[in-house]
């Protein structure tokens, strides 16, 4: 193994493995082993399929020359992952006349990995999805752990279901043409893992920053598996975030509320606002007593090294936040629900959080 190629594998109900180094998505054999019908279809966005949606399905072709292959491209961005762009994914599989044993391969970032992966959950009762992220933060993250979802009005990720990949093949080579925006934004989901469970990771990337951030090949191949095998032990143990996997929602109550309230259009994207609900987390587990001022301005210091934004955008409203929250998908009865720490690589749930403690700290 060379040290840009890793496999990382999933165990559990519903085994795969997932795949990373550069090249993968012209491997017409590794792309065409996960197939089990003769019905294909590779969702894209307009982003990402003039660059690679013939790639993959020439050498889909090349391996399986009797497959029937069909494409759809949706519009890039958050703003897209929607229920209509969803039908319109079950349309094409309908046109094509996708059987129970047919391939939906998600080609794109998270967006498209969310979107055909909830399709794909849909027809038929199941099929199957191939996870092809093109993106940092899709390697690390949705690709990973079977949560598929769009967004409707009042919140991300409302309608979905868990629905795990055949694979996941993560083609490293793609990330040369990422703006260096989305890279950063990647990092933020990639230090979330050093916060919960590795403290040691934090301090490698914080070391490695330049090479990250420059993207070398081999420091984001090592990064992108590490990465993976903390995400695949924690889904292992808890598939349906019953209880452990909840804490990979490390910063998403605030990102989510970010994110909702701003529009999904112009303003932090996903890893952005991830970054900046990390340090609210961090600041109100210091609020609650839980760990150190000293951890939260840590975590600042590491964040703004990486040259992700630390502060909520002007314009969004405490309350407004606050609101947007208690519709997050981690709210219970009982009340407001997050994922804090108790320092770093230590995270924790804690339920039943005070409003007003919250608000203090949306504040600042």
């Amino acid at each position: 193994m060379t040290d840009s190629l890793h496999t990382v594998d999933v165990e559990g109900r519903a085994p795969y493995r997932i795949h990373i180094g550069p090249g993968l998505l012209d491997d017409g054999a590794l792309l065409a082993q996960t197939l089990r019908g003769r019905h294909a279809l590779i969702v894209s966005d307009g982003n990402v399929a003039p660059h690679y949606a013939a790639r993959v399905e020439s050498a889909l072709r090349t391996a399986r020359p009797g497959q029937q292959i069909a494409r759809h491209v949706i519009p890039a961005g958050e703003a897209h992952k929607t229920l209509d762009n969803f039908g319109a994914v079950i349309d094409a599989l309908a046109a094509l006349g996708a059987t129970r044993d047919a391939c939906v391969f998600a080609l794109g970032g998270g967006v498209v990995g969310d979107l055909a992966g909830f399709a794909a959950a849909c027809w038929m009762r199941g099929i199957d999805v191939v996870q092809l992220p093109t993106t940092l933060l899709a390697m690390v993250d949705s690709s990973v752990g079977g949560k598929t979802a769009v967004d409707i009005p009042q919140g991300k990720n409302l309608v979905g279901a868990f629905h795990p990949p055949r694979a996941v093949i993560a083609d490293t080579t793609s990330l040369r043409t990422l703006p260096p925006r989305e890279l950063r934004a990647g990092l933020a989901e990639v230090i979330k893992y050093g916060a919960i469970v590795d403290a040691d990771f934090l301090r490698w990337l914080q070391a490695q920053r330049d090479g990250l951030l420059t993207g070398d090949d081999a420091l984001l191949a090592t990064a992108i598996a590490r990465s993976c095998a903390h995400k695949a032990a924690i889904t292992e143990r808890d598939p349906f975030e019953h209880g452990e996997r909840a804490l990979l929602n490390f910063g998403h109550t605030f990102g989510h509320a970010i994110e909702a309230e701003q529009g999904y259009g112009d303003g932090l994207n996903h890893g952005e606002a991830v970054a900046v609900g990390m340090l609210l987390a961090a600041r109100l587990s210091a609020a609650l007593g839980l760990a150190a001022n000293e951890d939260a301005n840590a975590l600042r210091t590491l964040l703004a090294g990486f040259d992700l934004p630390t502060a909520i955008p002007a314009g969004l409203a405490p309350d407004a936040l606050l609101a947007r929250m208690r519709l997050d998908k981690k709210t219970q009865a009982s009340g407001l629900r997050f994922i804090l720490w108790e320092g770093v690589g230590r995270a924790c749930l804690i339920s039943g959080v005070d409003e007003a403690r919250v608000i203090e700290v949306l504040r600042g």
